[in-house]
C-alpha cells in the first residue's frame, strides 16, 4: 500500500539515478517513491527537474502549504486516467440545473450524516443538527443549509474539547490552536481527495455544491467535506482530549501554527485515520476511509451514465 511522504523542512526534492532524496543542511534521506502516494510539503522545498521527472514516471504528485497549513498549490503529472465521455457527461450535469441540484443535495445529506457519525459517537446531543433540513432550489441555497449545519456541529463540537478552548471558525490566519489544526486537516484532506478524484476520470475542477472557479480543484472540496467530521475532527478530538496535543506544539505570529514537533504529533494521526479500515457494508469487506474517497468518485461516475442513482456516502463508523 502507497503512503504519503510528509515534508516538514525546507530543503531540496532531487534525484540521483532511479532514486528520490530529500536533501537539506541537516543530511540525505532517500523517499521510498515507488510506494509513495503525493509527497505534502509544509515547509518551502525546490524540486529539481531530475525529480520531476521522476515523480512524473511514477505519477506522485506534490503538494505545497503555507505556514498556516493552507494548501497553495501542487505538481500535478499527466493525468493517468482521463475519459472524454467522463468529462462531457461531468459538464452536462453540471449545466443541467435539476441535475446538479440533485448531486449537490446528496453532497449535503452526506456532509450531515457524518457530522451526526461522529458526534454520537461521542455521545453528544446532536438534535440541532438533526432538525436542519437538505433542501433548496439552488446549489446557492444549499451551501446555505450547509453554512447552518457548520456553525452547529462548530458549536457542539468545541463543548466537547476537554483542553483547548473553541468559540468559532476563523483563518486565514487562524487565530487559536484549535482553528490551526482544522485548517491543517482540512487542506491535507482536501489533496487527499484530490488525489483520490485523479484515478477514477472524473475531473476536479467540474463540481456540483461548490462554484466552480480558476485555481482550485472545486470537486475536492465537495468531496472532502463529506469526510472532514469523520476524519479531521475525529482525529482533533482524540488528539486535543487525550493531552497529545498542547500548546507547546504551536507558534505564533499573526496568526496561530503548528511547529515541527506538533506536525509531528497531527500529521500520522490523520493519516492513520485515514488508512483505517471499517467494514464496508456493500462489498462486504474491509476498506480504508482514504479508498471510500475513491469510491464516491465511482459511484458519481455511474450516476452521471445513468447507471445507477447516486446516493452519497452515510457514515457509518
Amino acid at each position: 500500500m502507497k503512503k504519503p511522504v510528509y515534508i516538514t523542512q525546507m530543503g531540496v526534492l532531487e534525484r540521483k539515478g532511479n532514486t528520490l532524496f530529500f536533501e537539506n543542511e541537516n543530511g540525505k534521506k532517500a523517499i521510498p517513491v515507488n510506494s509513495t502516494s503525493e509527497v505534502h510539503c509544509f515547509k518551502p522545498v525546490t524540486l529539481t527537474s531530475g525529480a520531476i521527472k521522476l515523480l512524473s514516471e511514477k505519477n506522485v504528485p506534490v503538494h505545497f502549504y503555507n505556514k498556516y497549513g493552507y494548501y497553495r498549490g501542487s505538481y500535478m503529472p499527466a493525468e493517468g486516467q482521463v475519459s472524454g465521455s467522463v468529462v462531457i457527461r461531468q459538464a452536462e450535469h453540471y449545466l443541467d440545473s435539476e441535475k446538479r441540484l440533485y448531486i449537490a443535495g446528496q453532497f449535503v445529506k452526506g456532509i450531515k450524516a457524518s457530522m451526526l457519525a461522529l458526534l454520537k459517537s461521542y455521545r453528544a446531543d446532536a438534535s440541532a443538527i438533526e432538525e436542519v433540513p437538505v433542501e433548496g432550489e439552488s446549489p446557492a441555497e444549499l451551501m446555505g443549509v450547509e453554512s447552518t449545519l457548520w456553525k452547529e456541529f462548530y458549536t457542539i463540537f468545541g463543548s466537547l474539547l476537554k483542553n483547548f478552548e473553541f468559540k468559532e471558525r476563523n483563518r486565514r490566519p487562524p487565530k487559536d490552536e484549535v482553528n490551526a489544526m482544522i485548517s491543517y486537516g482540512n487542506s491535507v484532506l482536501y489533496t487527499v481527495a484530490l488525489s483520490e478524484i485523479r484515478k477514477t476520470y472524473l475531473h476536479p475542477a467540474i463540481s456540483f455544491l461548490h462554484e466552480p472557479l480558476e485555481r482550485r480543484y472545486s470537486l475536492a472540496l465537495d468531496f472532502a467535506d463529506i469526510f472532514k467530521p469523520v476524519t479531521v475532527f475525529r482525529v482533533i478530538l482524540r488528539l486535543v482530549n487525550r493531552g497529545k496535543i498542547k500548546e507547546e506544539h504551536f507558534e505564533r505570529d499573526v496568526g496561530v501554527m503548528f511547529n515541527r514537533e506538533g506536525l509531528r504529533v497531527f500529521l500520522p494521526e490523520l493519516n492513520g485515520e485515514l488508512e483505517r479500515k471499517v467494514l464496508h457494508p456493500r462489498l462486504k469487506r474491509n476498506v480504508s476511509i482514504r479508498y471510500l474517497i475513491r469510491l464516491e468518485g465511482y459511484s458519481l461516475v455511474r450516476h452521471l451514465f445513468g447507471d445507477k442513482t447516486y446516493t452519497s456516502l452515510r457514515a457509518w463508523w
